[in-house]
C-alpha cells in the first residue's frame, strides 16, 4: 500500500505532459506523439512531417543563419523567415541614401535580388540515433570516464567514423553535426547541406517589420508584420556553391503550400523550428543562479548601454542604421531577463522545480539507490562554488565583452613578439597584416565618439557590480595613473591608442616600437579583459567536469521516472530540429483580464502615434485599411488578421519558424512569445505560455496590395 501511494504522491507531482508541452525529435514523433497528436485534431499522418524514406514536410524548414528557422515557400528556393531574423542582412545592404530598414525592399525581378556575404541556410537531410555506436565508442575511448561524451571535437570524429562505417558520402557543402541530448544519455546524428549564396528578396519597412518596437516586443497584443525574404541560389546542378553571377534559384525538392483559410479557437496546430537554448532540467538552485547572475547583469547592464545608444541613434540615421542590429539583438533579451525574473517569481516556478526534485528523490529511494541524491547533492555544492565566478564572468561578458566593439581590436602579439626578438623579416610581415586588420576594425567603428560614451558608461557599470579587490587588473591602471577616474581612462584610450584613431595607428605602423605597444591603452584593456575571463573559467573547470557528470546523472533520472509513469520524454533545446504543438488558444494574464487569440489590421490603427518611432503606420497602409483593400485575405467579417497565437512550446531560435494547420498547410510564422509565458525556458506553464505568430495573410497582404510585388504571390502555391 505505501508503495502505491508513493507511486501516486510521485504522479501529482510531476504533471504528465500535456499535449501543448515539448520540444519532440521528429525520429520519436510516430511513437511518441503521433496519436495524441491525432486526437488534439491532426489530419495528417506523422510520416507526412518527417519521412526518413522519403520526402515530407520537414524537408521545406531550414536552418536561417545558424540562429532562427526559415520555411521554403516556392519550388524555386524563396524562404520566408521573420524580419527580425533577416534584420542584420536588410541593415547590410542599408545606407542613408538607400534605407531600406526605413523604406523597406522588394525586388521586382531575379536580377535585383541582392547577395547577403556571411549568410547560409541550411538543410537537414537525415536524422540519425546514433546512442548506441557513440556509447560503444565511448567505452574503448583512452579515457573512458572522462568527459569526452560533451566535446564536440571527440563527437566530430565520432561522426566521420560513423559516416565512413555507414557509407555516408560529404562534400562541399554537406556536414556532419553529432551532438548530445538528455545531457549526454542519447546521441543524434545530423547530415546537412549549406547554401551559402542567399539573396535578399523582400523586407516590409520596420515600421511593419518591427511595429512596436521595443515597447511590443515579448507582448501580446501584437500587430507586427515580422517578416522577410531571401532566396536560395545554387550552381547548375543544384549544389551548393560560392556567390556567382551565374548561379541560379534553387530548385527545392519541397515547398510549402500556404492556407487562406485561417483558424478558430481550439484549431489543431503544430510548429517546426530550431529553438536555440532551454533548461528544463536545472535543480531550484541553478535556477536561483540563473535568476541572480545571467538574468540581473542582462537586465542591468544592457538597460544602462541601450540609452546611451538609443539617444546617439536618434540624433544621426546613420548612426541609427550602424547600430540599429547590434541595439535590437541586446534589447531583445534585456527584456526576456526582466519579464523571465518576473515570472519565475510570480509563477512560483522555484516551487515547481523543488516538487519534481524531491520527486525524483523520493524514487531513488524507493529503489534502494542513492546515485541521484549524491548527484543532487554534487550540483547544489558546485552551484555554490561557481556563484561568485558566475556573476562575475556575466559582469565581464554584458560590460566589457557584447558591449563594447571598439574592443575587438586586432590582436598585436605576433608583431610584439618579432619586435621582440628583432626579426626585421617577422616584423615587416606581421605589420602588413596588422594593417589589413586594422582596416577592418576602423571600418567596423566608424563612430568611435558613440564607442566612447558607451565605454564610459559601461566601465562604471563594472565597477558598480564588481567589488574593487575583484576586478580586471586594468583597474590597478585606472586608479593608480588616472586617480579612478573611469571617464579619464576611456578618453586617453581613444586619444591615445594606437587603435583610438587612424591618425595614431598611421603613426605607430610607420615605426613600431614594442615599448608603444605594452604601454598602450586599448591593448592593455583588451588583456586585462581576456585574462579576466580566462581566470574566471579556470576557476570553474574542474567544477564543470564534476557538474556534467552529475548532470548527465540527474537528466538520466528524470527520463526514468517520466518513462516509468508512461510520460514521453523530450531533451532540452540545443538549435536542433524539433517540433512541438498544441492549439490556437486565448488566455487570462490576470484576474478580468482575457487576451484574444488574434489581432487585426484595427489594432495597428489603434496604437498609431506619429510622435513615436515605434507605432509609425506608413501612409500606403493607412489608405489600405481606410478603403478595405484587402483582397483576397480579409476574415470572413472583412477584417485584416495580422497576428495569432498558440499554445505551443517554443524559445529563441524558433524565430521564423513555419506554424502549420491540422492539414500541414502553412497558416503563420512564428515570431516571439508572450511576456507572461517567458518562464517557459526553464518550466513550461501551458495556461500562460504562448507563441506570438505573424498570420500568413497578414504577410500575403503586405505583399501584394502594400509592396506591389504580385510576382511574389504568382510564385507560392496556394490553397484557397
Amino acid at each position: 500500500m505505501k508503495r502505491i501511494l508513493l507511486s501516486l504522491a510521485l504522479t501529482s507531482l510531476l504533471t504528465p505532459a500535456m499535449a501543448d508541452e515539448g520540444m519532440w525529435m521528429l525520429t520519436d514523433l510516430r511513437k511518441q506523439n503521433e496519436v495524441a497528436m491525432q486526437e488534439l485534431g491532426m489530419l495528417i499522418s506523422a510520416n507526412e512531417i518527417y519521412n526518413p524514406e522519403g520526402i515530407a514536410i520537414k524537408d521545406a524548414v531550414v536552418h536561417f543563419g545558424g540562429g532562427c528557422t526559415g520555411e521554403v515557400i516556392s519550388a524555386e528556393g524563396l524562404v520566408l523567415t521573420n524580419h527580425h531574423c533577416g534584420y542584420s542582412y536588410i541593415q547590410q545592404h542599408s545606407s542613408v541614401e538607400h534605407d531600406y530598414l526605413t523604406d523597406g525592399f522588394w525586388a521586382m525581378n531575379r536580377e535585383e535580388e541582392l547577395p547577403c556575404k556571411g549568410l547560409t541556410i541550411t538543410f537537414i537531410d537525415q536524422i540519425l540515433d546514433v546512442t548506441d555506436y557513440v556509447q560503444k565508442q565511448l567505452a574503448i575511448d583512452p579515457d573512458p570516464q572522462g568527459t569526452n561524451y560533451l566535446s564536440p571535437k571527440y563527437l566530430e570524429i565520432v561522426a566521420q567514423r560513423f559516416a565512413k562505417e555507414e557509407q555516408i558520402t560529404t562534400k562541399p557543402g554537406r556536414t556532419l553535426e553529432l551532438k548530445a541530448f538528455y545531457g549526454g544519455n542519447r546521441y543524434y546524428l545530423f547530415v546537412k547541406t549549406v547554401y551559402s549564396d542567399i539573396r535578399m528578396v523582400g523586407a516590409p519597412p520596420s515600421s511593419i517589420g518591427k511595429f512596436g518596437a521595443d515597447t511590443d516586443n515579448w507582448m501580446w497584443p501584437r500587430h507586427t508584420g515580422d517578416f522577410s525574404m531571401f532566396r536560395i541560389y545554387a550552381d547548375k546542378n543544384g549544389e551548393p556553391a560560392a556567390y556567382s553571377k551565374d548561379n541560379v534559384p534553387l530548385r527545392v525538392k519541397k515547398h510549402l503550400t500556404i492556407s487562406l483559410d485561417g483558424y478558430k479557437k481550439d484549431d489543431f496546430a503544430f510548429i517546426l523550428g530550431f529553438p536555440g537554448r532551454n533548461w528544463r532540467y536545472m535543480i531550484s538552485d541553478e535556477v536561483e543562479e540563473r535568476m541572480e547572475t545571467t538574468n540581473f547583469m542582462r537586465h542591468h547592464v544592457r538597460d544602462a548601454r541601450q540609452k546611451v545608444l538609443m539617444g546617439e541613434m536618434l540624433k544621426d540615421d546613420a548612426v541609427r542604421i550602424h547600430y540599429a542590429s547590434k541595439y535590437a539583438s541586446s534589447a531583445n533579451y534585456w527584456k526576456n531577463a526582466i519579464g523571465m525574473n518576473e515570472g519565475l517569481i510570480r509563477l512560483k516556478v522555484l516551487d515547481t522545480k523543488r516538487a519534481q526534485q524531491e520527486a525524483l528523490l523520493a524514487r531513488g529511494q524507493e529503489l534502494g539507490t542513492d546515485k541521484y541524491q549524491k548527484a543532487f547533492n554534487e550540483i547544489r555544492d558546485i552551484v555554490k562554488k561557481r556563484r561568485k565566478a558566475t556573476y562575475h564572468q556575466q559582469a565581464i561578458q554584458e560590460a566589457l565583452v557584447t558591449a563594447l566593439d571598439f574592443m575587438k581590436i586586432p590582436s598585436t602579439t605576433a608583431l610584439a613578439t618579432a619586435l621582440k626578438n628583432k626579426d626585421k623579416a617577422a616584423i615587416e610581415t606581421e605589420k602588413e597584416k596588422l594593417k589589413v586588420a586594422a582596416d577592418a576594425y576602423f571600418a567596423s567603428v566608424p563612430y568611435p565618439e558613440v564607442e566612447r560614451l558607451v565605454g564610459k558608461e559601461m566601465l562604471k557599470k563594472y565597477a558598480e557590480y564588481i567589488p574593487a579587490e575583484d576586478r580586471i587588473t586594468i583597474f590597478q591602471v585606472i586608479d593608480k595613473r588616472f586617480k579612478g577616474d573611469t571617464d579619464a581612462f576611456i578618453d586617453a584610450c581613444f586619444e591615445y591608442s594606437i587603435f583610438g584613431n587612424r591618425k595614431n595607428f598611421d603613426k605607430f605602423i610607420k615605426k613600431p616600437s614594442l615599448y608603444r605597444l605594452n604601454g598602450d591603452w586599448m591593448v592593455l584593456f583588451k588583456y586585462s579583459i581576456t585574462d579576466a575571463i580566462l581566470a574566471t573559467t579556470l576557476s570553474t573547470a574542474s567544477l564543470t567536469e564534476a557538474y556534467n557528470q552529475a548532470h548527465k546523472t540527474w537528466v538520466g533520472g528524470m527520463m526514468e521516472l517520466k518513462e516509468s509513469q508512461g510520460q514521453a520524454i523530450y531533451p532540452d533545446a540545443n538549435s536542433t530540429l524539433r517540433l512541438t504543438y498544441g492549439t490556437v488558444q486565448d488566455y487570462e494574464p490576470s484576474d478580468g483580464v482575457i487576451y484574444d487569440y488574434y489581432t487585426t489590421l484595427d489594432g495597428v490603427m489603434q496604437k498609431e502615434d506619429p510622435d513615436n518611432y515605434e507605432f509609425i503606420v506608413p501612409a500606403k497602409l493607412k489608405e489600405l485599411y481606410n478603403n478595405k483593400d484587402y483582397g483576397r485575405y480579409a476574415m470572413e467579417n472583412g477584417q485584416m488578421p495580422t497576428c495569432f497565437i498558440v499554445n505551443t512550446d517554443n524559445t529563441g531560435g524558433n524565430s521564423g519558424s513555419p506554424v502549420f494547420n491540422a492539414k500541414g498547410q502553412l497558416i503563420g510564422t512564428g515570431f516571439d512569445r508572450n511576456y507572461e509565458g517567458l518562464t517557459g525556458d526553464i518550466a513550461f506553464r501551458p495556461s500562460s505560455q504562448r507563441a506570438i505568430c505573424v498570420d500568413i495573410r497578414y504577410t500575403l497582404f503586405i505583399i501584394e496590395k502594400f509592396a506591389g510585388a504580385k510576382h511574389i504571390i504568382d510564385e507560392l502555391t496556394i490553397a484557397e
